[in-house]
This record gives structure tokens, C-alpha cells and sequence, in this order.
């Protein structure tokens, strides 16, 4: 059984977890999944790249990443397993960093998404964001467009 969204708590994303990230990439996004390689890369980008993980008593249940790159912040990843799938993790990863990217003085948030790719695109433009455009078959193999994705945030003072 999934917790509820209220009892779930982000971490920072440790070294450590980078084993149980690339075998969750495999199983999510088996043509874009990031290698070891990959991830100990972002690891190093710190402290602009972000990352944030929330665990249950099976392990990773999801994690999101940020490049906070001034007035605008890029999403790098947003992920959750399948057991957590439609529980509002991934509404909440994107919370998570929509204000982490405030925090760090961004007043726009910016990321792509696979064409194909129905329940995250449904989650961002639940969230405001809006398509800006699309890059022709930016996902390789398969042809699959990438759409590129603008959200206003709001930026209190």
C-alpha cells in the first residue's frame, strides 16, 4: 500500500541512491533511461542541480531534479514508481520544485516532455504549464517529439 501524500517526505537525493535510480530509470524509461554515469554527472552539478527523493518501506518511490539557472530553472527529471502511480506524487514532486526554484530567485520554470508521454503531460498542464514548442523527433529511437513547457511562477518577495 502507497502512504498518503501527507505522511511522504522529500530528501536530497544521496550517492548512495544512485544504484536503485538507474534500475527504477530502466524500468520507467527503458529508451531514455539515465545511466550511472549520468547521474553521478548530475550529482556533481551541485549545488545548481537539485535533487530530491521520497522513499517508502520498498525503497525509491519517486524523485525530481532541478537546474536553477537564474530567472529561469529548468525540471531535469520528475519520476515515480509504478506502485505510486496515481497517488499525486507526481503533482507533489513538481510542488516541490516549483518552490525551489522560487526560493532560488526563478520566475519561470521550464522542461520537456516526451509527445507520447500522456499522464506527464496531463500533470504539467494541470500544473500551468503551458507548451512553448516542439522539438521534431527529439526522442531517439522512435521519432518522438519532445514539447517544451513554460510555467510563470509567482514570486513572492
Amino acid at each position: 500500500m502507497t502512504p498518503t501524500i501527507s505522511t511522504l517526505v522529500t530528501r536530497p537525493l544521496r550517492w548512495q541512491d544512485i544504484p536503485a535510480l538507474v534500475v527504477l530509470e530502466q524500468d520507467l524509461f527503458p529508451d531514455d533511461a539515465w545511466t550511472t554515469a549520468s547521474w553521478w554527472g548530475e550529482l556533481a552539478g551541485r549545488p545548481r542541480r537539485d535533487y530530491v527523493v521520497v522513499d517508502d518501506v520498498q525503497g525509491i518511490l519517486g524523485y525530481a531534479g532541478l537546474d536553477h539557472g537564474g530567472e529561469v530553472a529548468d525540471i531535469m527529471t520528475v519520476a515515480v514508481a509504478r506502485r505510486g502511480r496515481g497517488s499525486g506524487l507526481g503533482s507533489a514532486l513538481v510542488a516541490e520544485l516549483e518552490g525551489r526554484a522560487v526560493a532560488g530567485g526563478a520566475a519561470y520554470l521550464m522542461l520537456e516532455v516526451r509527445d507520447d508521454n500522456e499522464p506527464a503531460k496531463n500533470l504539467y498542464a494541470r500544473r500551468g504549464f503551458e507548451i512553448l514548442n516542439v522539438r521534431r523527433r527529439y526522442y531517439q529511437p522512435g521519432d518522438v517529439d519532445a514539447l517544451v513547457m513554460r510555467k510563470a511562477l509567482v514570486v513572492t518577495s
